[in-house]
């Protein structure tokens, strides 16, 4: 009996023990779950927050990265009308107000949606004309680098050449060191410009037909003539270059620096005056002519005018170098200090093929230049 009494107590203590060791375990393995479970809970409000968060971040963060608040967006719907205004000297008005501007579309008066006083970044093709007469070309050669000075670090530019085809360059330039570059290698080709003969009279610069040295006329002298008809092809180059204006960014100033005697050949143009008025107006480009030779033969730089007038651009005469660099840095001042309107046409025939445009300011005494209108389908943009 003795034997078996301490078996069972050997027994009972080794149960016990063993039990002892199974609730050890248990209790062991409960309070790692729940130390575990506690801590996932603890890290994961942490994370559902961030992730909450975080559209809440980027959204007022994106503007700052894009720059969006900063820029003036005009929706597509709208028509975007450039408008340059001068005192009576030909100087720059830089101060009118929102509220001093009046726009008007068929003669009805539009509400100005959007207005920009700021200057802006400039697009530019420079289109040179390549059968100029030699001494015109050589005056025009020797003054071509004087762009770079008129142009802003923002500004791009594009040079090219036309007589009776177009001849594009190497596309945008901003950097103006490779600009400059650029114009230094442009190569005018000359040939003699046609025209009747008449004794010198007056050679200095012009400047929109008037001697900038007196009232005198300017009359070039020694002019040959070349039999046959021009063959220069002015239309198709300004519309070439339309072209490569047409996708720059729409709150840049696209305009074509148009250098040229003004002498056409309709017979050697695929595009017509009115096609090409209607790209530039689709786009919203601005032609700025700089007219090349005598302002006696002035009914040669009727075809810049036009283009010009048409457009809201300018147009300068001018015979020496010295006085073709100072037009470049005033056109280019010009078009980077413009007035931009805006509006979404109301109460106008939306059938009609052509709509006239006119700007109006309440200040006295001023000139404003502006686009004359657009083609219906081909709202400025």
């Amino acid at each position: 009996m003795a034997e078996i009494i301490l078996a069972d107590n050997i027994n009972t203590k080794f149960g016990l023990r063993t039990m002892k060791s199974l609730r050890k375990t248990l209790l062991m393995a409960v309070t790692l779950l729940l130390a575990a479970s506690f801590a996932e809970l603890k890290a994961q409000p942490p994370q559902d927050s961030a992730a909450s968060a975080s559209p809440a971040q980027d959204t007022p963060s994106s503007p700052q990265h894009t720059g969006v608040q900063t820029r003036i967006r005009i929706p597509v719907d709208q028509v975007i009308v450039p408008v340059t205004v001068k005192d009576v000297g030909g100087r720059l008005v830089p101060d009118l107000r929102r509220d001093e501007f009046r726009i008007f579309e068929d003669n009805i008066e539009q509400r100005i949606a959007s207005f920009l006083a700021d200057v802006v970044p400039i697009s530019m093709i420079v289109l040179i004309d390549n059968d100029l007469k030699s001494k015109d070309a050589k005056q025009v050669a020797d003054s071509l680098r004087a762009i770079v000075a008129g142009l802003s670090l923002n500004d791009e530019a594009w040079v090219c050449r036309f007589d009776q085809f177009f001849h594009p360059g190497q596309g945008f330039i901003s950097d103006q060191d490779k600009l400059l570059t650029e114009l230094k290698r442009t190569h005018l080709d000359e040939e003699t410009s046609a025209g009747p003969s008449s004794p010198a009279i007056n050679n200095g610069p012009s400047i929109n037909g008037h001697s900038a040295m007196g009232d005198a006329p300017n009359i070039a002298g020694g002019l040959a003539n070349i039999k046959g008809q021009p063959t220069k092809a002015l239309d198709d180059a300004v519309y070439a270059a339309a072209q490569l204006l047409k996708d720059r960014d729409r709150e840049r100033r696209k305009i074509i620096f148009l250098i040229s005697d003004g002498v056409n050949g309709p017979k050697f143009n695929v595009n017509n005056y009115d096609t090409v008025l209607k790209e530039l107006l689709r786009y919203n480009i601005a032609v700025y002519g700089v007219g090349v030779g005598s302002a006696f033969f002035e009914r040669r730089f009727e075809r810049l005018s036009k283009y010009a007038h048409d457009t809201g651009g300018d147009v300068y005469y001018g015979l020496k170098s010295r006085a073709m660099e100072e037009l470049y840095s005033r056109v280019t001042e010009e078009a980077r200090n413009q007035y931009t309107l805006a509006y979404a046409p109301s109460g106008t025939d939306r059938g009609a093929e052509y709509h006239s445009i006119e700007v109006r300011v309440r200040r006295e005494g001023l000139t404003i230049l502006t686009r004359e209108g657009y083609y219906a389908g081909a709202t400025p943009r």
